[in-house]
């Protein structure tokens, strides 16, 4: 089974990386661009059938590894 685990920095967490991001696409001409937050992706895949299995082992490694749960807050997608 395929499943994504998006990490993304808490609101109010400063994000320079985004920023960073948000001043180039502006000095390339990309026009319309609010504002820019960046984060991380991981796509896995996870043995079994079971989708609440699991969305619990990578809640699991979310808590554990995937993200910094103290700036950063994650998501678990079954694909």
């Amino acid at each position: 089974m395929k499943a994504r685990v998006t990490v993304t920095l808490k609101t109010g967490v400063l994000d320079p990386q985004g920023k960073a991001i948000e001043g180039a696409l502006h000095s390339l001409g990309v026009n319309g661009i609010a504002s820019v937050r960046q984060g991380k992706v991981f796509d896995i895949e996870v043995e079994g059938s079971d989708p609440e299995a699991a969305r619990e082992t990578l809640a699991a490694a979310g808590d554990k590894l995937l993200a910094n749960t103290v700036i950063e807050d994650y998501r678990v997608e079954i694909l």
